[in-house]
Parts: C-alpha cells; sequence; structure tokens
C-alpha cells in the first residue's frame, strides 16, 4: 500500500509540475511572443487574409524594422522555402532533421516570380505553403492544409487543420521598413492525441523559428544594401 501510495504522489507531483508549467506558458509567457515586435494596433489590425481562418485557436502578429527599402526585402521572401533560398532560421536544427534547407546569403533571380498557386516547400518530397496571394514589395500570402504527405500536412490532416502565413511590408521611410508576420492556424486539437500534441507545441515551436527567420531576413537585406552603399 506504502509503495503504491508512493506511486501516485510522484505521479500526482508530475502532473502538477506539467500543469504548472503549461499555465504558466500561458499566463506570462505567451501574451509577449505572440506580438513580439508588434504593438497593439498591429496585433488588432485587419490584414490581407484574415477572412481565410476565422476564429482561429492560434494566432500571431510580429514585427521587425530593417533599414531597406521593401523592394529590397521583397526578394529575400520571394525565394523561401526548401529547396529554395531556404526558411532564414536555425540551419544546423534544419540539417538535424535532414531538411536539407541551406539558407541563401544571396539573392537568386530565377527565385523571383512567384505566381499564386506556387508551393513553398519546407520539408524535402512533403507538404508546404501554398501561394494564396502575391503583390511585388508588398505582401505574401500563404496558406496550408492537411495533406496526406509531409509532417506539416499529416499533422494539419490528423487536427483538421489549416493555417495561414502573412509576409508584410510596410515603407517606414525612405530607408526602413516594418516586416509585419502574421500567422494563423484552425486545429480541432481533441481529435486525435497527435492533434493534443500539435496543440501543446506548434505555438511555442513556431515562435522560436519564426523569430529567427525575421532576424535573418533583416540581417541578409541589412548587409546586401550596405555592400549597395559601399561599391
Amino acid at each position: 500500500m506504502t509503495k503504491l501510495w508512493n506511486a501516485l504522489k510522484l505521479i500526482g507531483g508530475v502532473v502538477g509540475i506539467f500543469t504548472g508549467a503549461i499555465v504558466a506558458y500561458w499566463v506570462a509567457v505567451s501574451p509577449w511572443h505572440v506580438k513580439w515586435g508588434a504593438t497593439d494596433e498591429d496585433a488588432a489590425s485587419a490584414l490581407p487574409g484574415d477572412e481565410q481562418v476565422q476564429r482561429p485557436t492560434f494566432s500571431s502578429t510580429r514585427a521587425i524594422t530593417i533599414r531597406a527599402r521593401p523592394e529590397e526585402v521583397w526578394p529575400w521572401l520571394a525565394q523561401m522555402g526548401q529547396g529554395r533560398g531556404g526558411m532564414y532560421s536555425y540551419d544546423v536544427l534544419a540539417n538535424l532533421l535532414r531538411l536539407d534547407a541551406p539558407s541563401a546569403d544571396h539573392i537568386v533571380p530565377e527565385l523571383q516570380n512567384l505566381q499564386v498557386g506556387d508551393v513553398i516547400p519546407i520539408e524535402p518530397g512533403g507538404s508546404g505553403y501554398t501561394v494564396l496571394d502575391v503583390k511585388p514589395n508588398e505582401y505574401l500570402l500563404l496558406l496550408a492544409k492537411g495533406a496526406p504527405q509531409g509532417v506539416v500536412g499529416q499533422g494539419l490532416q490528423a487536427a483538421s487543420g489549416e493555417t495561414t502565413w502573412l509576409f508584410l511590408l510596410r515603407p517606414l521611410d525612405a530607408e526602413r521598413t516594418q516586416l509585419v508576420v502574421r500567422w494563423r492556424a484552425r486545429i480541432n486539437v481533441f481529435k486525435s492525441p497527435l492533434a493534443f500534441a500539435l496543440g501543446l507545441l506548434i505555438e511555442p515551436i513556431e515562435f522560436i523559428l519564426e523569430r529567427r527567420m525575421m532576424l535573418g531576413i533583416k540581417e541578409r537585406a541589412e548587409k546586401l544594401n550596405q555592400l549597395k552603399g559601399k561599391s
């Protein structure tokens, strides 16, 4: 009886710690990182593509200021994707996951002509985001839904989910641009154990990778802009 009681106490302690960590994350961390770099006005504003995922389970609006004009930032957005210009995020992690998505440090001319319906792949031979709308030097709107192949496609399929990803360029002045990134997802977290796990992990993982991506775009656009100024 004592052993059983001790085992129950141990399980209860683990569950309590896990529950406490989740509550702390949602109360203290999530409100900060879902609008990292953005103002309350940025987060509340209506943006292209919002109507595609209504009543989202998860939503974030993040922003970063880049010392470059919109037309100098746009090429880095246009060539994103696995097998293209990469995702400008953690390449070491991508290599460990065998995603084969090295981030380019130069603009690739043949990858600049994005069209509606094109696919931005994020894993080898797997699923990715479809270009839903594109206005060069202004914004890029991507959409992903459930699919039988790929980690993302299968995860969204298991959760009856879909997600949009918007990259918006706002000129601030003659030398600076604000990159606003909005991600919206609707996921049925109670549909399956996989969907529940996806619901627990997707938001913090998405923040970590997206933040690094935004910084990567900023670094590349500003570096190229500086090199042009010296030439």
